[in-house]
Parts: structure tokens; sequence; C-alpha cells
């Protein structure tokens, strides 16, 4: 089968359009059978410590934008969690990677608190 070169160019420039959409997004697992009712993400809490109330892990978050983003990328993270029912998430660890450091990174723990 033989394809034109304005047809290839084409079909790269869509590729190269769609990938540059994928620039980053927040990902989180339930790591508890328990369900727990979806809170408003506005409500999550972004921690760099343990809290001193008690709390439940219900999951584990990750997420990764461009560098520069981190609001939008705290966003993401407090998005995913509240669907588990979180009430906060504690950063377990964060950072920059790729080639010259264009992505941050940010893992944690989703948690609910103990009534």
């Amino acid at each position: 089968m033989k394809t034109s070169l304005p047809l290839l160019a084409i079909m790269a420039v869509i590729t190269l359009l769609f990938a540059g959409c994928l620039h980053g997004g927040a990902n989180v697992t339930p790591n508890t059978k328990a369900h727990y009712t979806a809170t408003n993400p506005n409500d999550v809490e972004i921690l760099r410590t343990k809290p001193d109330k008690p709390y439940t892990e219900i999951g584990t978050v990750e997420a990764r934008f461009y560098v520069g983003q981190t609001a939008k990328m705290n966003d993401a993270i407090r998005a995913k969690a509240a669907r588990l029912g979180a009430d906060a998430v504690i950063i377990t660890s964060e950072g920059e990677s790729g080639a010259y450091s264009q992505f941050a990174y940010a893992t944690g723990v989703a948690i609910k608190y103990k009534q």
C-alpha cells in the first residue's frame, strides 16, 4: 500500500497535537475494600506531614505535570482522592523528572479521618 507524503505529514501533525495534550494527570488506587462517600475536592487537604488526628489510609495517589503547574497538579490530586472519599492526601514523595527536569511529580496517601 502506497501512502502519499502529504498524508503522512498530516498524520504526523495530528499525532503531535494529541501527544501535546497528554501533559499530565493523576491516578488513584484504592487500598481498602471499604467504600466511602465522595468528598468535595475543594475540601481535600494536601499535607506534607502526617496529621495529629487519627486516620485510615484508603488509597495511593500519583500525579505528574509540567514543572510550574503545581496548583494544577494539587487540584488533580484533590479531585482523584475526593472520589475515594478522602479528607486529605499526605504527600510522601515529590520532585522533578524527565529530560531537563520538565515534569513535576508527587505521590501520596489518600486518608479518611476517623470520627
